[in-house]
Parts: C-alpha cells; sequence; structure tokens
C-alpha cells in the first residue's frame, strides 16, 4: 500500500470520474490560526480539518495533549467532510505532513484503506505553479463513511516502557527536547528511559518530500545498537501522539511496521511514577 500520493498524481485524480477527498490539516504546534492559513489559499475541493477538535479528544494527564478521539466522534467528522465509504482520501498540510499525519494514521487506524499523504505537501503543490482558491467554501454532502478501530496498532505507557527495553522505541521529537535542554509544553524534560532519538525533521530532503526509502531505512536501521533491523518490534512516540504517526509513515516507507504511543511524553511526563532521562544517550 502506497504511503504517499505525488502532485502530479493528485491533479490526475481530482480530473477523473472518482476523485479523492483532499483533506487540509493545517496545524503546527502553538499556531492556532490553521482555519485562517487554509482561508488564505488551499488546494481547490479541499476540506479543512481542525487537528485539535477533530482529530482528538480532549487532553487528559491519563491521554496526554492529543488522546486519539471516540470512533464515533471521528465518524461524524469523516462524514461532515463529506468522506464516502470506498472513497481515497489524501492529506496533507503545510509543514512537511507532520500533522497530516495524524488524519493519515487515524484514517488508517479505523479502516480506511485509501489513505496517502501529498509527498511534499501544500508547498509541492505550490512549487508546480497549481492553483490555490480563497476563502471557507460551504460544507460538503455528508458522507456515509462507516468506520472500524483496529487497523493499526498502539500500544500504552507500560507498553512503550517495555519496546525500549526489549524492541526499539523511537522519540520522533526534535533533539534537544529528546536530551532534556528544553521543554516548551509538557510536565517535565527529558525522555523515556531506553528511547532512542529519531527527530521527525529528518524524515524529510529539502523540499519537503519524505526521503527515498533505502535512505530512511539506512537512517531507521542505523538508530543505535539494536535498530530498526535488528528490532523485532518498533514503537514510537513525539511529544502528544501527532508527529510520531510521521516517523510511522516513514518506517512503513522504508519497510517497517511500528505501533504508536499515543499519549506520548505528554502522558508519560504528567505521571511522576514514570522515570525521565536526560541528555543524548537512551538510558
Amino acid at each position: 500500500m502506497s504511503v504517499t500520493t505525488t502532485v502530479a498524481e493528485l491533479r490526475n485524480q481530482l480530473a477523473s470520474d472518482t476523485p479523492p477527498l483532499v483533506l487540509d490539516v493545517r496545524w503546527a504546534l502553538g499556531d492556532p490560526h490553521g482555519r485562517d492559513h487554509y482561508a488564505d489559499g488551499h488546494i481547490p475541493g479541499a476540506v479543512y480539518v481542525d487537528l485539535d477538535r477533530e482529530l482528538a479528544a480532549p487532553p487528559s494527564a491519563e491521554g496526554g495533549r492529543h488522546p486519539l478521539p471516540e470512533l464515533t466522534d471521528l465518524q461524524a467528522a469523516a462524514r461532515r467532510w463529506g468522506l464516502r465509504q470506498g472513497q481515497p482520501v489524501v492529506v496533507h498540510d503545510d509543514l512537511g505532513n507532520t500533522a497530516a499525519a495524524r488524519a493519515w494514521w487515524l484514517l488508517r487506524y479505523a479502516g480506511v484503506a485509501q489513505v496517502t499523504l501529498l509527498d511534499g505537501a501544500l508547498g509541492a503543490w505550490r512549487s508546480a505553479g497549481l492553483p490555490l482558491e480563497s476563502g471557507i467554501p460551504a460544507g460538503p454532502p455528508d458522507g456515509d463513511v462507516v468506520l472500524r478501530a483496529g487497523g493499526l496498532p498502539v500500544t500504552d505507557a507500560d507498553g512503550a516502557a517495555e519496546l525500549a527495553v526489549s524492541g526499539l522505541l523511537l522519540d520522533a521529537r526534535a533533539a534537544e527536547r529528546y536530551r532534556g535542554e528544553v521543554e516548551p509544553v509538557d510536565p517535565r524534560a527529558g525522555h523515556i528511559p531506553g528511547a532512542v532519538s529519531a527527530p521527525t525533521g529528518e524524515n524529510l530532503a529539502a523540499d519537503g518530500t519524505f526521503l527515498p526509502p533505502d535512505v530512511l531505512r539506512k537512517r531507521f536501521e542505523e538508530k543505535g545498537a539494536r535498530g530498526a533491523g535488528a528490532a523485532s518490534r518498533i514503537g514510537v512516540y513525539c511529544g502528544s501522539g501527532v508527529t510520531a504517526a510521521h516517523q510511522i509513515a516513514a518506517l512503513e516507507i522504508a519497510g517497517f511496521e511500528a505501533v504508536l504511543f499515543p499519549g506520548s511524553w505528554s502522558a508519560w511526563s504528567a505521571d511522576p511514577a514514570r522515570p525521565a532521562a536526560t541528555g543524548p544517550s537512551p538510558s
């Protein structure tokens, strides 16, 4: 199953008799103006998706800053977007798909078979000289998609701790947050003991597209003594389970399967009984 769709492929698909649903997941940490950015210019026909409200449940100490939404809520949102049963979906943002991957992962988790990321995100569409439209269009007719959980694996804090010991647990946050030098949003600084630093930004080329599969595979195989090639099980976490989905997409491109810890560091660090490691090494 392909993880990405190119701009050329999307352009052709949108002109076909069976166009995909295009979802614009404009979101960035500390920037609450995703809808405004969408209104300034978006791919014609794309539907805006609010990550905080539609791709996550309300935050909690146990679930973190972006807990997985209830399946009934996600299905209601997907129908508002106009998603029909069996319809392909292409998702993107304007930040290398680091936010859009949350929608990609959630829809795959919920049983939508054909979901891809627009490789290069909105920047690739702009670079190709393709048109944008502005404003907030009227909502599409309601879709009829039926979602079922379980399409992708998840783990909890105990499972993440076990993976850090017996498998490979990747921390997708920026390296300085992994080392505990800064922590802008979560209760404590540091990382899960045993986790290996693998910043999400290193999945991408300078133009915002994913690195080639062989390059990604080498990147993950070289992560620590166990590496992805030697580990029988791989887990991923980040700050709140958003950019970790991007890491899972990169791992899939490289030929690896991985499990998501949705609560991620925001949930782990909120529990005083959970230890935190600092510095560049996993332990």
